[in-house]
């Protein structure tokens, strides 16, 4: 436990390095198009899924660095996830970004840091850990959300991200400090230790978890801690706006697995209740606001307000009555459904960009009026990818909202039954402005005459991205056995 153990850390290691060789090969980079820096950054992300892949594989958990860093599946599988998003973000930003001169060298600089930052937090054994991955990728997203300078709203954007994301790191780190006053150690597996030996003052211990929660929540964007998302995501530049809305949910989802599940489980009664009403609060508001919404993303930031509420609503069920025994089924759960709505999020916002050119974002529900008579098969994948964020069988989406929903009522609590039906009737609600857009597609007369002009990777990447999304439901046996074996060896470890 306290040898330093520099395997552990060949990922990260592996990225820092590639992260300062993009930075110096594209200062020498004359090709406009940024193809080297390009293509160096997407080799550098593959090597570094395959790094985690090859550490999930093996099924250890070992540590690292004193104690302050962790490798298992759970973490090994999380990154793999998010360095699979981030590969897809990039090669479907890369054409919106040459069109609006935002191709340039720090865009992809700060994406590996952003990266980095998620695999600090996936493995993080440590509460600092958990902080230094946690402010590596915000600061990242802060940046990239103000790279569009000259635009007053992306600036806009990005002053509201940073001024509210400090605000919720403040929570989470007066909540930690509350935790470490409290038990006397920064390690989260200590921590639990000296929670469960019942010696310690428990009223300072649950004033530290309202803190923490919170700050949790800020990152995760569930209600109500999620006033940043609409603007955020409408404001910044649809690349950036991919980039936030995908792979830093898997090290938000991680960080809140490795602080309240593995080190805090012996207050889940406290935590889980705030959980609760977090969960029913992002589907009511995310749901319902995103009904009176115009513009396409700002309601896609609704939408994702009330997917997280799902999340959420599965963390909330894994002791039940003092025991464990539902917990390896509601956190899977809860990471399929992760899983899931980024590989959806991931087509969705692709499309908007494929959709847009020079001085046209396409950023308007009205945008995508008649879309199917100017290209039926993009409105037909839009389609798809409607009907998983709405839980329309056979996609995806539905087989996420069913394994969520099993893992509430298998509980065999009327209170978590209860949330179940509560969770359905919402989503139902939801379906409607998912629904709307699937009808300005197909039934509104065509706003656009321009013809959608067609880039023979994206086109390809959009049309592998739907079609995960469709197959991935109805095969979703293999990824959920994944996350359950990830999280049970996660909770054994």
């Amino acid at each position: 436990m306290t040898a330093m153990n520099w395997h552990v850390a060949y990922p990260e290691m592996w990225l820092l390095l590639a992260a300062c060789v993009v930075l110096l090969v594209d200062v020498f980079n004359n090709d406009a198009e940024r193809r080297p820096t390009f293509w160096l950054t997407q080799a550098a992300i593959a090597v570094f899924a395959g790094l985690h892949l090859m550490g999930w594989s093996s099924g250890t958990t070992a540590y690292g660095m004193q104690g302050m860093v962790v490798v298992d599946p759970m973490g090994h599988l999380l990154a793999f996830f998010a360095a699979l998003a981030v590969m897809g973000t990039l090669a479907y930003a890369r054409p919106t970004l040459a069109s609006r001169e935002m191709l340039k060298g720090e865009f992809f600089t700060l994406t590996l840091f952003m990266l980095l930052g998620i695999s600090v937090m996936c493995s993080a054994n440590n509460f600092l850990v958990v902080y230094l991955g946690l402010e590596l990728m915000s600061l990242s997203l802060y940046a990239l959300t103000a790279l569009r300078r000259d635009h007053a709203v992306s600036t806009e954007a990005a002053m509201k991200y940073f001024v509210l994301g400090a605000l919720a790191s403040g929570f989470l780190l007066y909540g930690l400090s509350m935790m470490y006053g409290a038990t006397g150690t920064l390690e989260i597996p200590k921590v639990f230790e000296r929670i469960a030996s019942g010696t310690i003052n428990q009223e300072v211990l649950v004033f530290g978890v309202v803190f923490v929660v919170a700050g949790l929540a800020f990152k995760l964007g569930a209600a109500p801690f999620h006033m940043w998302v609409p603007d955020v995501y409408q404001g910044a530049p649809t690349p950036v706006t991919l980039l936030i809305g995908g792979a830093p949910k898997f090290a938000a989802f991680a960080i809140t697995l490795r602080l309240l599940v593995e080190g805090m489980l012996g207050l889940a009664v406290d935590w889980q209740q705030m959980f609760v009403v977090l969960a029913v609060a992002s589907l009511a508001v995310g749901n319902l606001a995103a009904i009176a919404q115009t513009n396409l993303k700002r309601m896609l930031a609704y939408s994702t307000i009330s997917q997280m509420g799902f999340i959420v609503l599965g963390l909330s069920a894994g002791v039940v009555s003092g025991n464990t025994l539902s917990a390896a089924n509601a956190y899977s759960s809860s990471m399929f459904y992760l899983v899931a709505y980024v590989l959806t999020t991931l087509g969705t916002f692709g499309l908007i960009m494929f959709l847009s050119r020079q001085g046209f974002e396409s950023e308007e529900i009205s945008d995508l009026a008649g879309l199917s008579k100017r290209s039926p098969w993009v409105a037909g994948v839009m389609t798809v990818f409607m009907f998983s964020l709405a839980g329309i069988p056979p996609m995806v989406g539905f087989f996420a909202k069913l394994a969520v929903i099993q893992a509430l009522v298998t509980t065999n609590v009327p209170f978590y039954i209860f949330l179940a039906v509560v969770a359905v009737v919402l989503s139902l609600i939801g379906a409607f402005y998912y629904l709307r857009v699937v009808k300005v597609m197909w039934f509104d007369e065509p706003s656009q005459t321009a013809p959608v002009l067609q880039t023979q990777g994206v086109t390809l990447l959009l049309a592998f991205n739907g079609a995960a999304v469709l197959l991935l439901g109805p095969m979703s046996g293999g990824l959920m056995a994944m996350c359950r074996d990830a999280i049970v060896k996660a909770l054994a470890g």
